[in-house]
């Protein structure tokens, strides 16, 4: 039997993440097949050959993107002629949907079956991406809960895998282990501090959150600790830092989420992991203001952070662009370390949250459901809708 070849490309760090744990789980089913494609480091981990680098395609914002649209075309360009040339038996296409949903629409057009997984937020914006999808897509694999009413109404073949991360997301130290490890108190609140994986979002965001971080370290004597993301890394954050009283860790964001009183969290995964772990947060978010003012025309929600619309109901704070500062950070976090009776509320609406992720013991996890689909497409159990 000739073994099957596998095109894999993952735009952003979760992604990477998502897609390196389905690529585990099929190399069970199929030893010997060869997957290639744009990889970040887990992929890369996981044995997928790189063609494009994932790190060249992550930027942030309606209108950064633009200046960096010639040397993203030439990345596709590059993994539409790796496709050619190696007629992957099926194609698995990991969010980023300005990149994917363009080579969707190349690779069905060259017969090669294609599995979306992290489905595009066409129920926010643009929902025009539909009628391609629904052409393109031999099935869309959804990881929230409610995307799945929207997606099947709209003719595209969809099912709900539950969260990758469900099930996944735990600390790896005890809290004394991991207090004693960073010469933290024992005794003192806990602040973890997450501005945002990529760079530019975190330059964004750092100089409220140091304000908001040194005065209550100073008036409500909390400690603060910043995990450093791969993508940014920990000199980027040291050096932007100062005397600012923020201790910064290589990686250990779940040992710090699952370990700290309440996380000051920008809106994205990282809301999604701390929801997991059942931490309280404050969420927030700032983009440029053209960027803010052309959103704000085209997206339509009802909330900006994941874990609330996952709810659908406001669970956790957010703060967006002209409402994030340090003092409104600052009244919020007060307000959450110290009132007994809104830390009980959002710790419920949290679990309820866990719940619809398919966090619940029993269940197997999404990466194992994502892979039992991809399997049957593969050995042609799915017919082509």
């Amino acid at each position: 039997m000739v073994p099957k070849r596998v095109l894999v490309s993952a735009g952003e760090a979760s992604g990477d993440l998502y897609a390196a744990l389905v690529v585990d789980e099929l190399r069970a089913a199929f030893p010997d097949a060869r997957f290639f494609g744009c990889t970040g480091p887990r992929l890369r981990a996981a044995g997928v050959e790189t063609v494009v680098d994932a790190a060249s395609l992550a930027v942030v914002g309606l209108l950064e993107v633009v200046a960096h649209l010639p040397r993203i075309y030439g990345e596709f360009r590059k993994l539409m002629r790796a496709a050619e040339a190696e007629r992957p038996d099926l194609a698995i296409l990991t969010d980023s949907p300005d990149f994917h949903l363009r080579a969707a629409r190349r690779l069905h057009a060259a017969g090669i079956p294609v599995v979306y997984l992290v489905a595009p937020q066409a129920w926010a914006w643009r929902q025009g991406r539909v009628r391609s999808m629904r052409r393109t897509l031999r099935r869309l694999l959804c990881i929230f809960p409610f995307e799945r009413e929207f997606f099947e109404r709209a003719g595209v073949p969809t099912t709900y895998i539950g969260h990758p991360l469900a099930g996944l997301v735990r600390p790896t130290l005890s809290r004394e282990e991991f207090f004693r490890k960073h010469a933290l108190s024992i005794d003192r609140p806990l602040l973890a501090v997450l501005p945002g994986s990529r760079r530019g979002e975190a330059a964004r965001h750092l100089p409220a959150l140091l304000g908001a971080v040194t005065r209550l370290v100073r008036e409500r004597a909390v400690q603060a600790v910043l995990p450093a993301s791969v993508t940014s890394g920990v000199t980027f954050f040291r050096e932007r830092l100062g005397a600012a009283p923020v201790q910064v860790l290589e990686g250990e964001s779940w040992n710090a989420m699952a370990h700290a009183d309440l996380a000051l969290a920008a809106s994205g995964t990282v809301t999604v992991e701390a929801a997991l772990l059942g931490t309280p947060m404050v969420t927030f978010y700032k983009v440029t203001p053209p960027s803010w003012l052309a959103g704000k025309l085209l997206v339509r929600v009802p909330f900006y952070t994941m874990v609330n619309l996952i709810a659908g109901r406001k669970v956790v704070p957010e703060l967006m662009q002209g409402e994030f500062s340090a003092d409104s950070l600052y009244s919020e976090a007060v307000r959450l370390l110290y009132d007994p009776a809104a830390r009980a509320a959002m710790r419920a609406g949290l679990a309820e949250v866990r719940h619809l992720l398919g966090a619940e013991a029993g269940q197997p996890p999404a990466p194992r459901r994502a892979a039992a689909i991809i399997h049957d497409i593969l050995e042609g159990q799915v017919a082509h809708v």
